[in-house]
């Protein structure tokens, strides 16, 4: 048995100072009128930087715009701890005095309004402060805690770049990596997932090809949209009607586009989807039927062969069985038995679960609350998410700090 694994989360959370809630609150809302897209991060890099360099961590950047800050404090265990760092081409409508106007280019070109839609804002600001409180009681916990602030994760492409740079091979490699998300759950609450904590994403691009004619010939022409249309219909029975009701899947078709006029038949449809599964068994079985029944309509029609491309996958992510008891410890013991719920597997989808899979090393994530309880709470990527900035901050920087001292925590300090 490890060091690490003897040690039970028994150093108790420091105490967010004034100054500490007042430069939290700054930091997240310059952080949340400021938001960047995927990949592009790179004001939040500098800044994220800044902060750390006020702690006198050494950091360096991996994954083009992923920042990570080392937080070493002698011999010791070693705990990583992941906050995601990228907003969304979104247009925001909170009305909060700290909106944001931002606006960014999506890689085909596109200029687009952006928001943090999915509160990352409140990651990275829940991490910084965790980091912060960890540095001003060194005297309670010894080892290092490895700080991964993470671009991309919106588009399933920062974990992989992150781990394709390099970041074990500059960071000690961890015995645990930990995360977060704030959700619509009641404020000051956390909500954790024993075993399958977030589903596995599958994102697809399909073109149909047929042939064009005007409007009033369709009997020269082969229409796709009307392939399409039933691909489309066809496809929401994978669910209803095949996949086992005991099993949990999601089928979306999130865009479709053809044509240009209305009388004129085009040569091609196209459409996207979006997959989620909880079971790599119930995955093979709706990527199969997907791949079977676009086929099959296609040939129906009398259409071309179609286009199938992978556009994105994100990972499956489990909760370690042997981590995530210590993990739930930590946090009822900081902020209460009461404010920590376990939660039924998320149809959501992350690309944490990388980090510690590509290492083979438990990964436990978990959610916390953003909205005040019994109000209309918005859904992550509503124009409208905005969540409450206290007591979500603190709620987020305590979970933080108590789960990393689970894991390098003193006993009896």
């Amino acid at each position: 048995m490890t060091t690490a694994k003897a040690r039970p989360a028994a150093a108790t959370v420091p105490a967010l100072t004034a100054a500490d809630e007042q430069h939290m609150l700054a930091l997240y809302r310059h952080l949340h009128a400021r938001p960047e897209l995927s990949m592009q991060e790179h004001a939040t890099a500098e800044t994220i930087e800044a902060e750390l360099r006020t702690l006198g961590l050494e950091t360096f950047r991996c994954g083009g715009t992923g920042v990570v800050g080392l937080l070493r404090n002698g011999d010791g265990p070693v705990v990583a701890f992941r906050a995601d760092t990228d907003g969304l081409p979104i247009a925001e409508d909170t009305g909060v005095d700290y909106a944001s106007t931002a606006t960014g280019t999506l890689p085909d070109g596109t200029e687009v309004p952006v928001m943090h839609g999915c509160g990352h804002d409140t990651h990275v600001t829940s991490l910084l402060a965790a980091a912060r409180l960890l540095d001003g009681a060194r005297e309670r916990w010894a080892g290092t805690v490895v700080l991964i602030f993470q671009p991309g994760e919106e588009t399933a492409a920062g974990a992989r770049a992150m781990v394709d740079d390099g970041l074990w091979d500059r960071a000690p490699r961890p015995e645990a990596v930990l995360g977060q998300h704030v959700m619509p759950l009641a404020t000051g609450t956390v909500g954790i997932c024993r075993d399958v904590a977030m589903a596995t994403a599958d994102a697809l691009r399909v073109v149909v090809h047929g042939r064009q004619s005007h409007g009033s010939q369709p009997q020269d022409a082969i229409d796709p949209i009307v392939a399409a249309a039933h691909m489309v219909t066809r496809l929401q029975t994978i669910v209803s009607r095949e996949v086992h009701p005991a099993d949990r899947a999601v089928v979306t078709v999130g865009t479709f586009h053809a044509g240009l006029k209305e009388n004129i038949i085009p040569d091609r449809a196209e459409f996207t989807l979006n997959i989620r599964t909880l079971e790599p068994r119930v995955r093979e079985q709706v990527l199969s039927a997907v791949d079977r029944i676009i086929r099959a309509e296609a040939s129906a029609a009398g259409a071309g062969e179609p286009e199938i491309e992978r556009l994105y996958d994100f990972p499956p992510n489990h909760n370690d069985a042997a981590a995530t008891p210590r993990v739930i410890q930590a946090l009822e013991g900081a902020l209460g038995e009461e404010q920590l719920q376990i939660l039924a597997p998320m149809m959501g989808s992350e690309d944490f679960g990388h980090l510690g899979a590509a290492i083979g090393v438990p990964s436990v994530f978990w959610f916390f609350g953003g909205f005040g309880s019994g109000t209309d709470m918005p859904v992550n990527h509503s124009p409208h998410f905005a969540p409450v900035p206290e007591p979500t901050l603190a709620t987020g920087t305590r979970a933080a700090a108590a789960a990393m001292l689970a894991w390098v925590g003193v006993a009896g300090s």
